[in-house]
């Protein structure tokens, strides 16, 4: 969901949120705004994501850091 539906005086409008081809995205991690995820990327759970993720990189924590980079997953 991105939403801006109670605006606050000062703060800035929606921004698109990109979300590439085959990302994971585990369970309770949080996008912020304006933020893309490039293609194959996974994303770990609980994550917090407030900058862009390089494709096929894994990022985890709080905020959310580059772990390792050129993974590869299948379902």
């Amino acid at each position: 969901m991105d939403t801006d539906t109670h605006r606050i005086e000062g703060m800035s409008e929606t921004k698109p949120t990109v979300i590439g081809d085959r990302v994971w995205i585990g369970s309770k991690a949080t996008i912020l705004k304006g933020v893309t995820i490039g293609e194959g990327a996974v994303v770990a759970a609980g994550s917090l994501v407030s900058k862009d993720v390089a494709p096929y990189a894994l990022v985890a924590g709080v905020p959310a850091k580059p772990i390792r980079e050129n993974v590869s997953w299948e379902i």
